[in-house]
């Protein structure tokens, strides 16, 4: 049964927690010619986003003859140890975020962020990685999901808005709705007015993107909230992303991770590589909000998208 969850996942990753798996110097399959197993297991992170893409990836590795399992598990120390022992063959990550883990996982927590706005060199830096590790990162599509700023749209308006360039120049003190870290975060306050020229009077923690952090934008207590490119329930708040035309927000872009000695072969390869022209940003979105806010499970929306772009055949 395409996207069906293993019964005993949980057991499976309660064992997995407890290692990290071989050690570096001793792994064979990282030599080893590429795997292609048959029956794979498609790991999600337990949220909306993840588990659409967990379902897109099954839908599309069963239309090329593997059979695909879904486990979801809502913590990446334990799923990323499991993919490299294979019991996660395949999982839906973000390369900026996923290299800069990698990189604290390698070289301590104090190690200086692989992860940056630069697709091509976050790419560099996360395959470098990931490899030692028997992990293999396919190519990004055109999916981003970055931290993202939102503003009224009446606000916007007022103030002839458009990017977060535009209102660095406006001048304007700015309540920020965000999470507690966007004090600290390079990404976040300090980012935005070092290079932005944001004046960043007062952090707002409501949290990033709930629904709290909207309504004061929405009410006016707070002018900007910090949410995601992906987020699909801006509009329910009369909320618009600024433009982040000065590249402040590292290069998220959705990747498939695979297992080298099991999924690491040209099979799995191209059935994946088939969303890296079709799937958008806005297409994520719009998928999110359909089982966010209409209620509709993931498998079913994942297959309605592969069947409108003619991905997969119609049941």
């Amino acid at each position: 049964m395409i996207g069906a969850y293993r019964a005993l996942a949980g057991l499976l990753l309660l064992a997995t927690a407890c290692t990290t798996g071989p050690s570096l110097e001793n792994r064979g399959e990282v030599t080893a010619p590429p795997g292609d197993s048959k029956e794979l297991t498609v790991g999600s992170a337990g949220f909306t986003e993840s588990d659409l893409l967990a379902q897109l990836y099954a839908l599309l590795l069963e239309r090329a003859g593997y059979s695909a399992d879904i486990i979801s598990v809502t913590n990446r120390e334990i799923y990323e140890p499991a993919l490299e022992s294979g019991q996660i063959d395949v999982v839906p990550e973000y390369a900026a975020t996923f290299a800069d883990w990698l990189n604290a996982k390698a070289n301590g927590a104090d190690a200086a962020p692989v992860g940056s706005p630069d697709l091509a060199a976050t790419m560099k830096a996360l395959r470098k990685l990931a490899a030692p590790r028997g992990l293999t990162v396919l190519d990004p599509g055109r999916a981003v999901d970055q931290n993202a700023f939102a503003v009224a749209a009446s606000y916007a308006e007022e103030h002839n808005l458009k990017t977060l360039g535009d209102l660095g120049r406006a001048k304007l003190p700015v309540r920020l709705a965000a999470g507690d870290e966007c004090v600290q975060r390079p990404y976040c306050a300090p980012g935005l007015e070092k290079t932005y020229g944001i004046d960043i009077v007062a952090v707002d923690p409501k949290g990033v993107g709930t629904t709290q952090a909207k309504q004061a934008v929405q009410n006016g207590q707070d002018q900007m909230v910090l949410t995601t490119t992906t987020d699909a329930t801006l509009d329910q708040f009369g909320l618009v992303l600024l433009e982040d035309d000065k590249k402040l927000q590292n290069a998220d872009y959705v990747v498939p991770v695979v297992n080298r000695a099991r999924a690491g072969g040209a099979g799995v390869r191209d059935a994946l590589g088939r969303l890296n022209t079709v799937l958008t940003t806005a297409d994520l979105a719009s998928m999110n909000e359909q089982v966010d806010s209409w209620r509709r499970l993931p498998e079913d929306v994942a297959r309605t998208y592969l069947e409108s772009k003619k991905l997969i055949p119609r049941s």
